[in-house]
């Protein structure tokens, strides 16, 4: 594959991800909780920093763009609508637009309900989408600008990818997400052992992260707000897809 992934765990259970094209050894960076750990992955494999993709403006994903940019050079990247809270940008994107990594391509997806400038990168020839605080592993954002309106149609837009899409989040959340998902659908097979995965996973310290997008469709109760058993277990049978989203939140949100 032409990209090269590197998780790199900041703060207490954050993500960002380094990028290197292996064409032409660019490097980017998905968001910049932290400096410290994203520096020394740096350079430990003797990488420079070409670009740095923003998806929102919460701070324990911008925290530490200016002191990379500062160090690196690094060009940054976020989202048009947003470039009012984001750090200085070099590159603004919207919905639709391609953005390059060296010859790696990355196509923007918006994707509010988190916030509402909430972005996503997509690498169709790697089967990689950085998706931060809109889809995560077995869960999805609170909803802290957006509707649930906007944010069914943002986890919709992206389960509309093809199966292999794997899905990088940007937080460590999986195990607590697994416990509220086996609240509201505890009849699921393959959530059930998705959980006991997940569980195994976290006591060794590995990560949960990257999740294929066929298993999100089928196990993560956010993408499954359409699924006729799943309102029915909510006492939602004869509810939209949308108004079964907007319950299975607001039952996550007081979980």
């Amino acid at each position: 594959m032409p990209l090269e992934i590197v998780t790199v765990p900041c703060r207490t259970d954050n993500y960002a991800y380094l990028l290197r094209d292996a064409e032409t050894g660019k490097v980017g960076l998905v968001d910049a909780p932290e400096n410290a750990p994203i520096a020394a992955a740096l350079a430990e494999r003797g990488w420079g920093l070409d670009l740095i993709l923003i998806t929102h403006h919460h701070d324990d994903h911008v925290a530490a763009v200016a002191d990379l940019r500062r160090e690196y050079g690094a060009k940054v990247a976020g989202a048009a609508a947003d470039r009012h809270r984001l750090p200085p940008l070099d590159i603004e994107l919207a919905e639709g637009d391609t953005l390059t990594l060296g010859a790696s391509k990355a196509r923007v997806f918006e994707v509010p309900g988190h916030t509402i400038g909430h972005i996503a990168f997509h690498f169709a020839d790697d089967a990689a989408l950085f998706t931060a605080d809109s889809l995560m592993a077995l869960g999805c954002g609170r909803l802290f600008e957006g509707t649930p309106s906007q944010m069914w149609a943002s986890l919709s837009k992206l389960a509309a990818l093809p199966d292999q899409t794997r899905v990088y989040s940007g937080h460590e959340y999986t195990e607590s997400n697994a416990r509220f998902a086996l609240s509201v659908d505890p009849d699921n097979a393959d959530l059930v052992a998705r959980a006991t995965d997940i569980g195994r996973l976290r006591a060794r310290g590995e990560a949960t992260v990257p999740a294929r997008l066929d298993l999100e469709r089928a196990t993560n109760p956010f993408l499954r707000a359409g699924d006729a058993a799943l309102k029915r277990r909510i006492d939602m049978p004869s509810a939209s897809d949308e108004e079964a989203f907007a319950e299975i939140r607001r039952r996550k949100d007081s979980f």
